[in-house]
């Protein structure tokens, strides 16, 4: 006699297989989206630097101005 499968026995086992399958998919997401906002906060400041820089050769500004400027947008050190 052949065993009789029903669609709720194939269910279980599909359930955590689709939760694995998209929640792995969810966490590569996650990394490539914080890959790309670091990246452009990285262009964004080095961008900053590079105008900052430009304005003390041309004089518009004193080197401790940029210096200070540039100070500013840096993250403060943490001490662990």
């Amino acid at each position: 006699m052949m065993p009789v499968t029903t669609l709720g026995e194939d269910m279980a086992i599909l359930i955590p297989i689709l939760g694995i399958v998209f929640g792995c998919t969810g966490w590569f997401i996650s990394i490539v989206v914080n890959g790309v906002k670091d990246a452009k906060a990285t262009k964004h400041r080095e961008e900053s630097r590079r105008e900052i820089a430009a304005y003390i050769a041309e004089g518009s500004m004193t080197a401790e101005q940029g210096e200070r400027l540039m100070k500013a947008g840096e993250a403060p050190n943490k001490k662990a």
